[in-house]
């Protein structure tokens, strides 16, 4: 009986370990617009579409044609004169700006 409900609690810790470990928060646009205006606007533009060279377009779909983990990653790295902000902004910040930026192209 006992080793029963030690399977048993087993199983519902590592089932709620796996759900929690991989829980993903829906991202917040308007969040994401609060970002990128302080942190985005001076190199991409206020609609996306860049003001410095090298650059991207977002306003044109540049450089949007990659996952989101993926522009999460490239994000947290930097690129060019873009600074790294790993460390700076968190995971679901980069994600709502993320989904900001994806409404640019309309």
């Amino acid at each position: 009986m006992i080793d029963m409900i030690f399977k048993k609690l087993i199983f519902i810790l590592l089932t709620l370990t796996l759900f929690f470990s991989n829980t993903s928060f829906a991202s917040n646009t308007i969040n994401g617009q609060k970002i990128y205006q302080q942190h985005c606007v001076m190199c991409h533009g206020v609609n996306g579409k860049s003001v410095m060279a090298g650059a991207a377009n977002f306003n044109r779909g540049e450089g949007l044609f990659q996952s989101d983990h993926r522009l999460l990653e490239r994000i947290q790295s930097g690129k060019n004169a873009c600074p790294a902000y790993r460390g700076i902004l968190t995971e679901q910040k980069i994600y709502d700006v993320i989904a900001y930026i994806r409404t640019l192209n309309w």
